[in-house]
């Protein structure tokens, strides 16, 4: 898994590559933390590089959309497809989610 932070202005994109599971969650959660505490008017988390997500990685991407939205912020997933995309769609969070 790789992922990148993209700050503009307070606007802060998050790219995540690869596979999110329970193996590599650990090195994601202090960005996802530091994410939160930077308080950011809107997060995008872009995951179309995203080949695969199980329950831990899932678990992550709703800790931080709780603590934006708790702010009032917006929280935005981009780019989901394939097994990342049915995941969603299975925990119905294409419902909850802003997906674009």
């Amino acid at each position: 898994m790789d992922f990148k932070r993209i700050t503009n202005g307070r606007i802060i994109t998050l790219e995540i590559a690869g596979e999110l599971d329970a193996t590599t969650v650990a090195e994601l959660r202090p960005e996802l933390n530091a994410i939160a505490e930077d308080l950011p008017e809107r997060v995008e988390v872009d995951l179309s590089r995203l080949r695969m997500v199980d329950s831990s990685g899932v678990g992550a991407i709703i800790s931080l959309f709780k603590r934006v939205r708790a702010n009032g912020d917006s929280f935005v997933v981009s780019g989901v497809n394939g097994q990342p995309l049915s995941i969603f769609r299975v925990l119905r969070l294409d419902k909850v989610f802003d997906i674009q």
